[in-house]
């Protein structure tokens, strides 16, 4: 039988506890007309999954492989010829399920449905071999590596909604602040802004992080650790447009009131997670000055198709911070070690050889 990843169950309150991880083994898949199955190559790390381990992410349960981002091969295939044209290619896999290409939100009763670790999606990617429909696929973009590739999914996902479909700033001349960069989120909202002609600025309470992002095309950064650091970042903008357009943010806490100092009346603040806090406060300032506060979460399959389209298209690259090496509880517990004290910078990934009855 093919073996996984998951969370074993021990004792303990959400947000105390800290699940450990167990190999289990999976039914081997056999796909319906129209599914496929998929020997997965490469698994990547979000935070949602350090959160899953915390017991703070809805719907968090136990036996279901985790992890959403992955890189496979098709091995396998249903009668249907939408699921045979995939047989032997190497792929990615959209994250979740539920949401076609509504622009607010998925059109699913029961919601988006993202794979790993929850019960409401039963798959995971962190797992020799996934079976899923045929119409969740997208061809990897054949100039990155399996680990590359599976960086992409998610990240690359909320970053597009964040930055393009909800700032509606991802066009030449304007200044978007990424905050916190570092994460897989932030730096390829980076990499889309940079592509697109945006001034793209960042935040991380590491210089060394900052200097990172500027030679991936970040115009500055400032250190959010810094007192003043919001004069500083005004400081560094361009002469004849001294404020933000928009601001693309994983934290919350209190990034409207910081925000409303910099962003222009009617400015974007995207917000695609709150790392900090599960609150913030929307203050009278940003009343005052008609900004717009936009939650963003993951995003429907035709922004996934439009985002790995775009990416193939200027030969992007999700930057990998460090790769585990196999299905091995302790290496894959270093890189959550990684993620729980931010060491990383870009993603955290597991390579899984293919075994020798999956291979083409």
């Amino acid at each position: 039988m093919p073996s996984a990843i998951a969370i074993k169950q021990v004792p303990g309150k959400p947000g105390k506890v800290y699940y450990p991880l167990e190999k289990i083994a999976i039914p081997t898949p056999s796909p319906k007309e129209n599914e496929v199955v998929v020997s997965i190559t490469a698994a990547a790390l979000n935070h949602r999954d350090l959160f899953i381990r915390q017991h703070l992410y809805p719907g968090t349960t136990f036996a279901v492989p985790l992890l959403a981002d992955g890189c496979g091969v098709v091995t396998c295939t249903g009668s249907s010829l939408s699921a045979q044209k995939w047989l032997h290619k190497r792929v990615v896999l959209n994250p979740g399920v539920g949401w076609k290409d509504h622009p607010e939100g998925p059109e699913d009763p029961k919601g988006y449905q993202i794979m790993g670790g929850t019960k409401y999606n039963p798959l995971g990617t962190l797992a020799e071999v996934v079976c899923i429909d045929a119409s969740e696929l997208e061809e990897a973009p054949g100039y990155l590596s399996d680990v590359e590739a599976a960086a992409l999914p998610l990240t690359g996902l909320t970053a597009w909604r964040a930055l393009v479909s909800k700032s509606g700033n991802a066009m030449p001349g304007r200044n978007i602040l990424v905050t916190g960069i570092g994460g897989g989120v932030a730096l390829m909202a980076l990499l889309f802004g940079v592509k697109m002609g945006c001034n793209v600025y960042v935040t991380s309470g590491s210089e060394e992080k900052i200097k990172k992002a500027v030679q991936l095309g970040a115009k500055g950064g400032v250190n959010y650790k810094e007192e003043g650091w919001e004069k500083k970042l005004i400081a560094i903008l361009p002469k004849d447009r001294k404020y933000l357009d928009a601001i693309i943010d994983g934290a919350g806490g209190d990034v409207v009131s910081k925000g409303t100092r910099l962003l222009k009346a009617g400015g974007v603040i995207s917000i695609y997670g709150m790392t900090i806090s599960p609150k913030m406060d929307f203050l009278m300032g940003a009343v005052l000055k008609n900004i717009d506060v936009k939650g963003s979460t993951m995003g429907s399959r035709k922004e996934f198709s439009d985002m790995v389209e775009f990416v193939s298209k200027h030969n992007l690259k999700p930057v990998v911070s460090r790769v585990a090496q196999g299905l091995d509880v302790p290496a894959i517990d270093g890189l959550f070690e990684d993620m729980k004290h931010a060491a990383q910078f870009g993603k955290l990934v597991v390579k899984i050889p293919l075994k020798q009855d999956n291979k083409l």
